[in-house]
Formats: C-alpha cells, structure tokens, sequence
C-alpha cells in the first residue's frame, strides 16, 4: 500500500494519526482500491482505523474504507431472500448504524481470529471505539446512526505480554 506522511503530521505511536495523515494517505487508497466510480448517492463513506495491534485482524492495514447503503433492513425484512423488497419491508429499513457497520467489518474486511475483536453486534471488552473524535459510549454506541464521511477509530487497550 502507497503511503504518503503529510508534513506536520503526527501519530501517537498506535497507528491513530492526525487527520491530515489520514486524508492524504485515504486519497491513495481510494484511487487503488476504492470502487470504480466512487460512492453511490444512496451510499455512505465510512473511514476506519485500527490501533493497539489491531490492525493485525484486518490484512495488517491500519486503514480501510468503506462504502455502506444509507439505509439497511431490519433483521426480520433481511430474512426474506427475495430480490425485490415489498413496500413493508421497505418501510422496515432503518438509518445504517455502527451495528450494521461492525457486522459488515466482520463479513468484509475481519481477516482473521474474529473472537479477537467481535462479541455478539458489538466490540468485545477493552476495545475503545471512537466516533469522530468522541467515545462511543456518549454516542450511543450500537445505535448510533452513522453518517456519511463519519471517521471511525477502533484501538485495543488489551495486549499480551
């Protein structure tokens, strides 16, 4: 992966970097791996970075980013395998959260040994999620409604010794 370090910038030493870093390196990593053509309009753009060793659960990449549909089925309308969602079930669709987004780092982007990382929906103990700066647990956590270009920054407080 191209990395690119942008004058003034700085890192904690856990892979969490200053905003410039992490815009100028994103540039790079959409332009080699994003989607052709970018996002949807029906789409939200969620950056996510890893520290505290966790980067090691998802391909040693200390940053991804994703692409999440505005709105996601509920549980119960997701169950249904048919192509086209009928008008209930489209009202059963709900503001994409950081659930949907936790259980679509699972499907997509989790490399491996997902005990590490995952407990149930959410984020196993003594992991400390970020929200655009701000704890998590003052966003409300599971049901926060992410929002497009939302940075999302996971960083392991647990290490072996």
């Amino acid at each position: 992966m191209a990395q690119s370090i942008a004058s003034g910038s700085s890192s904690n030493g856990l892979g969490y970097s200053s905003k410039r870093e992490i815009a100028t390196e994103e540039l790079v990593v959409e332009k080699s791996g994003g989607k052709a053509g970018g996002k949807g309009e029906d789409e939200l753009e969620i950056r996510i970075e890893f520290g505290g060793g966790l980067h090691l659960l998802f391909s040693q990449q200390p940053r991804h980013t994703v692409h999440l549909p505005r709105h996601t089925p509920s549980p119960a309308a997701s169950s249904d395998p048919s192509p086209e969602p009928t008008a209930s079930e489209a009202a059963d669709n709900h503001p994409a959260t950081m659930r949907d987004l936790i259980r679509h780092m699972k499907r997509t982007i989790l490399s491996e040994r997902e005990e590490m990382f995952g407990e149930g929906d959410g984020v196993r103990p003594g992991i400390l999620v970020l929200i655009n700066d701000a704890d998590w647990e003052l966003e409300g956590e599971l049901e926060y409604e992410l929002k497009d270009r939302d940075e999302v920054v996971f960083i392991s407080t647990l290490h072996g010794g």
